[in-house]
């Protein structure tokens, strides 16, 4: 069979790993972290911590593996899981969730995401708006689910994204208006006006709210508003978040999506034909940590930020210009007056020029807008304040 049919072939075009000749490219972030391992570079690309969580957290899963937690947990989730999550919003947003019909665990937000979109999209008419860039899972899912990404670009220095071209970017053919705050790659946290024409929007069009707050915690500034507290928006609001930022445990997958009964419904109807259920005994270790005390968030989002300066600091040293994050993992930095004007060629060199290796942020665009991100770099700042200060150190000796 010369050429396999499929969705996968929509799944990777939407990705943009589908070549003319019908070859797939691995992702950037592969490439990137095969890159890392073959020279021994910092790998500044991928983001996930190179320390573990709380202790508390790391125990209460220990402890439910010992205890016989190892076998299928309900679909919608474990009980105490699905009370926990319902608790955290209502304890630092004032959100009422009942736990019984509104909320369902997932695979990781990602999964989360997916069957949201393969559960609401309904044909090759339906739109799906998106802030650009945007993470790469969003237009693939978009495109398994056949539908079409409409996007509205977001352009330094503050990554917020243009109100009139948000509105006319929303259509009556849109579905589905897909918010990521704090924003991966850029770290914005978008304003409030932002989030009111979004609701606005979506209550104008009919479209549903879909929202990725996996950074919730990780927000500098100011508290995480997310969108469902906004007058309006709970009632075709759905909120996605997870563990794994939050309690610096990427790999255990633990995703959860709130919102009214009827889309819950919906999106269980698909999520119990993709992973059905997962992580047993990481859900009660996950309720623990929700209910950690206030300090705890507190004190993540404090220690990410100061990661932040160090990278960001020597970024600077370098020559790099960064544009300090709001929030999340991520700090963006302009290589351009580093001869970097071509950001995948220029992070593909990186690793053995410089030994630490960066993503380029033209990965998280469409084909068509590649070039107005052409010279801009996302590097990861999740990572021990020793080895921050180490990629610093190799960049600023590499531009030297």
């Amino acid at each position: 069979m010369s050429v396999i049919p499929g969705a996968w072939r929509r799944t990777a075009a939407g990705a943009g790993l589908l070549a003319a000749d019908g070859t797939v490219a691995p992702t950037i972030f592969a490439e990137m972290s095969a890159a890392a391992a073959r020279t021994g570079a910092i790998n500044l690309g991928q983001g996930f911590p190179d320390e573990d969580g709380p202790s508390e957290v790391l125990e209460a899963a220990r402890s439910a593996i010992a205890h016989g937690a190892n076998q299928y947990p309900p679909g919608r989730g474990i009980p105490d899981l699905l009370d926990a999550i319902s608790e955290h919003q209502r304890r630092f947003y004032s959100l009422e969730v009942d736990p019984a019909s509104e909320v369902i665990v997932t695979a990781g937000a990602t999964e989360a995401l997916t069957a949201t979109l393969l559960a609401l999209i309904d044909g090759p008419d339906d739109e799906v708006v998106v802030f650009e860039p945007y993470y790469d899972s969003y237009a693939a899912a978009v495109a398994l689910a056949g539908a079409r990404l409409r996007t509205v670009p977001l352009r330094a220095p503050d990554f917020q994204p243009d109100l009139d071209q948000l509105a006319a970017s929303v259509t009556d053919r849109t579905r589905i208006i897909l918010v990521n705050d704090p924003h991966n790659p850029t770290g914005a946290v978008f304003g409030r006006d932002v989030l009111e024409e979004v609701v606005r929007l979506a209550a104008r069009h009919d479209a549903v709210i879909v929202t990725d707050e996996v950074y919730e915690h990780l927000a500098f500034h100011a508290p995480h508003t997310p969108i469902a507290t906004l007058p309006g928006a709970a009632e075709r609001t759905l909120t996605i978040s997870s563990a794994g930022k939050t309690f610096s445990a990427t790999g255990w997958k633990i995703g959860w999506v709130h919102g009214p009964a009827a889309l819950i419904t919906a999106v269980l109807t698909v999520k119990q034909y993709l992973t059905y259920v997962n992580g047993s005994a990481f859900q009660p270790a996950v309720a623990v940590g929700l209910r950690l005390p206030d300090s705890y968030f507190t004190d993540a989002a404090e220690t990410l930020a100061h990661k932040h300066e160090i990278l960001g600091d020597g970024l600077r040293t370098a020559g790099f210009t960064v544009f300090a994050p709001q929030g999340g993992y991520f700090t963006v930095a302009d290589a351009t007056a580093l001869a970097g004007t071509d950001a995948a060629a220029f992070c593909r060199t990186l690793p053995e020029r410089a030994g630490v290796v960066a993503i380029p942020l033209s990965a998280f665009v469409s084909e068509a807008r590649r070039h107005e991100y052409a010279g801009l770099v996302r590097f990861a700042a999740c990572k021990r304040v020793d080895v921050l200060e180490e990629a610093a150190s190799r960049l600023a000796r590499f531009s030297a």
